[in-house]
């Protein structure tokens, strides 16, 4: 399974776009997509930022993975195999 997280993109050099998630910076394609620029969020898979989302709708999704991950870690503490 992949989980397309948003990106933020931070600079731009020959079509190669550093983008950001939560302070991990990476480098991603920007061959796919059209008329993105620095502080655009982007969809990224397999290295390729494959589409551009305004930064309400990336904002919101990254508030709820960050609250679906909480609920994870808190979910799985004192819990056995036999649970």
């Amino acid at each position: 399974m992949c989980l397309a997280i948003p990106s933020k993109i931070t600079r731009i050099e020959n079509n190669m776009a550093t983008i950001d998630v939560d302070g991990v910076q990476r480098e991603a394609s920007l061959l796919l997509v059209e008329d993105v620029g620095v502080g655009d969020y982007v969809i990224v898979h397999a290295g390729f930022a494959i589409h551009k989302i305004d930064e309400a709708a990336a904002l919101e999704t990254l508030e709820f993975l960050k609250e679906a991950a909480a609920l994870v870690e808190g979910g799985s503490e004192g819990m056995t195999n036999d649970e």
